[in-house]
């Protein structure tokens, strides 16, 4: 009798506590998982040497060489494939190239498999890699090779071009430049793909990595910011792991699939997805770009498990035209960010029951949070166990002064739950924030002081967040100068000083404006024309597309007098975004970029119903 009846309490205990809490046992798994990857992150850290994700991949080809590691294009490489590969570029760099342990070596290379076995060889020789973005030209080119102190660039075929642009400022800045796969060698560029060929495929001495610790920059990965040019983050092989660990944290196993097809410049393309592969010992379906009309039949032919997304792609998805069997795959894990709710709701609608597990955090940032539960449109969930684990916060920001609102002790003010705040991460040893490479000033302008209590230091993420009364995160708005465009960050300084290159443009403002069924924000610039000239449509056309990549084009131009300044100078955005791109809203003359005339044409009523409706798309 009195078993059944402690039974029966136990029993009604759990269904209160499951209707009270309905998440707690979600949260506790979640909560166990995060305490596991820092226990063993902090072991690997305390091996000799550093048990870095190289050393995971070598485990991989000892335990399982014969496995499917990276099927491209036809083409399929086991682990132990990718091993003896990455020996010989390894080599060939040791012996040619002269590269040498801690030198820090930038890649400059589309998706592909040999973009992969060039950054194990690296990593096998002791160096930092710094993964530059395939878009970037000219000046910004130059200016993330010296930033990190690149003395090696190594890059592919069909970037060679944009390479030679700029030759004669890498000499005068002592980068020796390799192209490891077939490609005529020009002056300047050497041509090693036969040195790779002919190389050893022995491993390269283990005392190469000798002198890497944990805590050493194992990447840097560039990241837009309001200086107008990118900055160079640095990744710490801790931040590689603990990046790397999101598959894990997310339920990959070691007999999933995962099609990856985001850029392995950026964070999510390379630690979520190529080093998180690693990590679990899975195959990866590589492609060179996403495609929409091909994502599924891949996705078939391949039996992939896991894709990743950016919330642009899952719109493009659910933009095709619906055809029979759309819910014929074996995807059933989508790793991501960025998704709107009704794209959400209508991939699940027309896919099937995919689990999305929706992410949200920074390349360089110190606090992220993961949407464990699947609950639609949320990024993450707010315990109390995860704040004591990981200190965050979300504070009141006063968007005219673009600052956090302090009390009257000069301290920051926490938002009530239901209320959007500006997410900071509390920097310390176990959630560092590593900065800029040689860039103290923006290094610093990320840093927060004296938040609680006199003394602390916080990261600012630059976003605004809302905590619900449930606890469920929704992401609302990017603070600053920079916003984000078909996945990709665009710097509006940057954009702006490239603007006023051309002698009829006095001064540019540029921002980003909300479109009705597009995620992010579209690049829009208003102009101030020099005294006594006119605005050139073609040629302002042909100097962005020279200049600037398809993303960070402006694709609408507003022509003003005069430029609203505060009174400290700095440009006034707000009504600018406010306003749009409405030809009914706005007197001012308007343009729009169009890529089928290859110029700017004037903005019209019927076009802005066009791209309102969707009927034009950007």
């Amino acid at each position: 009798m009195f078993y059944s009846v402690l039974v029966g309490l136990v029993v009604s205990l759990l269904v209160y506590l499951y209707f009270r809490f309905p998440y707690f046992i979600q949260d506790c798994i979640y909560v166990l998982k995060l305490v596991n990857v820092g226990r063993q992150v902090r072991q690997f850290g305390r091996k000799t040497p550093c048990y870095t994700i190289l050393e995971r991949f070598e485990d991989s080809v000892r335990k399982h060489p014969e496995k499917r590691f990276i099927v491209f294009e036809g083409e399929s490489y086991s682990y132990r494939d990718a091993d003896r590969v990455s020996n010989r570029v390894a080599n060939a760099l040791r012996e040619r190239a002269q590269v040498r342990p801690g030198q820090i070596v930038a890649l400059f290379h589309g998706n592909a498999p040999l973009f992969v076995w060039t950054w194990l060889a690296l990593a096998k020789l002791g160096c930092t890699v710094a993964l530059l973005n395939t878009n970037i030209r000219s000046r910004s080119l130059l200016h993330c090779l010296t930033c990190c102190c690149a003395t090696v660039l190594l890059t592919d075929a069909d970037l060679a071009a944009a390479v030679a642009e700029v030759l004669p400022s890498l000499r005068e800045q002592d980068v020796s430049v390799f192209v490891l796969s077939d490609a005529r060698e020009t002056d300047g560029i050497v041509n090693l793909s036969a040195e790779v060929s002919g190389a050893s495929e022995e491993s390269p001495p283990l005392s190469l990595r000798r002198d890497i610790s944990i805590k050493s920059p194992a990447l840097y990965i560039y990241t837009s910011g309001t200086t107008g040019l990118p900055k160079a983050a640095v990744i710490s092989h801790e931040r590689v792991w603990m990046m790397s660990f999101m598959q894990h944290l997310t339920g990959v196993t070691s007999s999933d699939i995962i099609y990856a097809y985001l850029p392995l410049y950026h964070s999510a393309g390379f630690l979520v997805g190529l080093t998180g592969a690693i990590e679990r010992g899975i195959t990866v379906v590589l492609r060179r770009k996403f495609s929409a009309s091909r994502f599924w039949d891949d996705c078939r032919e391949h039996k992939v498990t896991v894709i990743q997304y950016i919330g642009e792609v899952m719109r493009y998805l659910c933009n095709t035209p619906q055809r029979d069997g759309e819910r014929d795959h074996s995807v059933r894990l989508a790793l991501g960010n960025g998704m709107r709710a009704d794209t959400w709701e209508e991939f699940l609608r027309r896919f099937g029951n995919v689990r999305i597990c929706e992410g949200y955090g920074a390349t360089e940032g110190n606090v992220g949070f993961i949407n464990y539960t699947g609950k639609i449109g949320s990024i993450g969930r707010v315990t109390a166990v995860h704040k004591m684990l990981i200190r965050y916060a979300f504070i009141k920001f006063d968007p005219e002064t673009e600052e956090p609102v302090r009390d009257a002790a000069g301290h920051c003010v926490e938002v009530a739950p239901g209320e959007t705040g500006l997410l900071v991460g509390k920097i310390s040893k176990i959630t560092p924030f590593n900065g800029y490479a040689k860039n103290p000033a923006q290094t610093e302008k990320k840093k927060l002081r004296d938040v609680f209590k006199k003394g602390d230091l916080y990261f600012n993420t630059g976003d605004l967040i809302l905590a619900d009364h449930d606890g469920f995160l929704y992401f609302k708005d990017r603070i600053g100068d920079t916003f984000r465009w078909k996945g990709e960050n665009v710097a509006t300084t940057e954009v702006s000083e490239i603007l006023v290159m051309l002698d009829f443009i006095e001064a540019a403002n540029v921002y980003g404006v909300r479109v009705p069924g597009h995620e992010g924000r579209v690049g829009m610039a208003a102009l101030k024309l020099t005294d006594g000239m006119e605005f050139d449509a073609s040629a302002t056309y042909d100097h962005m597309k020279n200049l600037l990549p398809a993303y960070a084009r402006p694709r609408f131009i507003r022509i003003q007098n005069q430029l609203d300044m505060t009174g400290t100078f700095k440009q006034v955005k707000g009504q600018l975004v406010q306003d749009g791109f409405d030809p009914n809203v706005i007197r001012d003359k308007l343009f729009f970029l169009d890529d089928s005339e290859q110029t700017l044409v004037p903005m019209t009523e019927e076009m802005f119903s066009s791209i309102s409706e969707g009927r034009l798309r950007l």
